[in-house]
This record gives C-alpha cells, structure tokens and sequence, in this order.
C-alpha cells in the first residue's frame, strides 16, 4: 500500500490517507475511504457530541 491523497467532501481540501491509516481501516473491516479532512472529522465528531448533549 503507497498514501494516497483525498478531496475531503465537506471543505474541498486535500488530505493524505496514510499507509498506517489504510492498515488501521482495513484490521478494522472499513471498506470506504475517509470522506472527509481530519479537521473536518473532528469538527463533525463535535457537532455530534454537542447535539447529544442537548437532546
């Protein structure tokens, strides 16, 4: 496996999906690639959060 680089859906951004995170995504059964930034994942992971704590 070589990195590969991403558009992230969300913000257009280039991003690189590294030879240990396609390792990480494989042990785990993921079968898609990130769709999004790693910023973009964690500003998503927040929003999630905070919508959870306010229902």
């Amino acid at each position: 496996m070589a990195d590969k680089t991403l558009t992230c859906k969300d913000c257009g951004a280039e991003f690189v999906f590294t030879e240990g995170e396609q390792q990480f995504y494989a042990e785990k059964g993921f079968t898609n690639e990130p769709q999004r930034c790693p910023a973009c994942r964690k500003a998503r992971k927040e929003q999630r959060r905070n919508n959870n704590y306010n229902n």
